[in-house]
C-alpha cells in the first residue's frame, strides 16, 4: 500500500467536498526563488506603508519556521467569482469584498480539513493559513502546480482564471506532491497597458504603494492628490487588471452562498455612496471585508473619488 499516495488522494478528494475549487501539495522548504524578489520589493519600498511586510523575512521564506516539522504545504483555492455585479453608475467595490469576508469561511472549511486529516490518517499536527500570516500565498499555489504568477502578480490558471482566494494548510505529514505548470501569458500586456496607476511598472512586478488595492484599504493616511482622477471609480480594492485578462473569461459564479452580497449592494448609485450613513454602511457591510477600512476609509475613498 502507498501511503502517502493514499492520503494525497483523501486530501484532495475532502478538500473538493468542502468545496474548494482544487487542491495542489507542495513540500515544506525554503523558497529560494522568492528570497531576493521579496528582498528587492522591500528595498524599493513597494510596500508603502505596510510595515508589517518587513517582519517575519524567515517565516515568509521558510513554512518550518511557522510550523515546526512541516513536511507539505497543502494550498486550495476558493472560487469568490459573482453571478451579478454592481450597476455601472456606482463607485466599484472589489468582486472578493461583496460578501462575507473570505477569513471566517475559508478559516472554517480549512479547519474541518485538518480535522478529516487527523481522523482519517491519525496524529498529524498543521496550521491553517488565510491571509493572514506571514506566508506568500500566491507562491505555494504555484509551486503546487494550481498556476503561474502572471505578469500582473497575480495567480493564473488556465481553466479558471483568477477570481478565487488562496489559503493554505502547512502540515507535519509527508505526501505526494505536485509539480509546477508552465506559464500562459506569452506576449500579453493587457493587465501592464490597463492598470489606472500604473503600479505594474514592468511584467511580474508591482508597486504596491500605487495599487488601487493599497490606497483605498491598506493605507490609513490621505490618499496622495497624484493620484486624482486615476482610481477608475474604485472605493474598495481593484479588479481592473484581473477583468481584462482574457484567462478570466473562463470564470464562472461561485456557489458560497455566504458570498453572495447584501440586495442592498448591487441597487446603490454613485449618489447614494456619497450619501452612505453609518447605519447603512453597516447594514450593507455587515460581515465583509470593507469593514476593514471602517465608514471613515470608505467616505474618504468616496470623498477622494468625487
Amino acid at each position: 500500500m502507498n501511503k502517502k499516495a493514499d492520503y494525497t488522494r483523501w486530501i484532495k478528494t475532502e478538500a473538493k467536498r468542502l468545496g474548494f475549487m482544487s487542491c495542489g501539495i507542495s513540500k515544506s522548504q525554503f523558497l529560494e526563488a522568492e528570497a531576493p524578489r521579496l528582498e528587492r520589493y522591500l528595498n524599493q519600498n513597494f510596500h508603502g506603508e505596510m510595515q508589517y511586510m518587513e517582519n517575519h523575512f524567515d517565516k515568509r521564506l521558510d513554512p518550518t519556521k511557522l510550523v515546526e516539522g512541516s513536511k507539505s504545504v497543502i494550498s486550495v483555492l476558493l472560487n469568490y467569482f459573482p453571478a451579478e455585479q454592481q450597476i455601472s453608475s456606482s463607485y466599484k467595490l472589489s468582486k472578493y469584498a461583496y460578501g462575507t469576508d473570505y477569513h471566517f469561511i475559508i478559516k472554517d472549511k480549512l479547519k474541518a480539513l485538518l480535522e478529516f486529516i487527523q481522523t482519517k490518517i491519525g496524529e498529524v499536527e498543521g496550521r491553517a493559513f488565510v491571509d493572514s500570516a506571514p506566508v506568500l500565498d500566491k507562491a505555494w499555489a504555484a509551486k503546487s502546480g494550481l498556476g503561474w504568477i502572471g505578469k500582473h502578480s497575480n495567480l493564473l490558471t488556465q481553466q479558471v482564471g483568477s477570481f478565487y482566494f488562496i489559503a493554505e494548510l502547512i502540515v507535519d505529514l509527508e505526501l505526494e506532491y505536485d509539480t509546477i505548470t508552465t506559464n500562459h501569458c506569452g506576449t500579453c500586456t493587457k493587465c501592464i497597458d490597463a492598470c489606472p496607476t500604473e503600479a505594474i511598472t514592468e511584467p511580474y512586478v508591482v508597486d504596491g504603494s500605487k495599487c488601487i488595492s493599497y490606497l483605498t484599504i491598506e493605507l490609513k493616511n490621505n490618499i496622495p492628490t497624484a493620484f486624482k482622477d486615476k482610481m477608475d471609480d474604485w472605493m474598495f480594492g481593484c479588479d481592473v487588471c484581473q477583468d481584462v485578462c482574457p484567462w478570466n473569461r473562463f470564470s464562472t459564479p461561485h456557489n458560497e452562498p455566504l458570498f453572495n452580497p447584501h440586495p442592498d449592494l448591487f441597487q446603490m448609485t454613485k449618489n447614494d455612496w456619497e450619501d452612505i450613513t453609518t447605519d447603512t454602511f453597516n447594514k450593507v457591510f455587515k460581515k465583509s471585508a470593507v469593514k476593514r477600512t471602517k465608514f471613515a476609509g470608505l467616505k474618504r475613498n468616496i470623498d477622494f473619488l468625487k
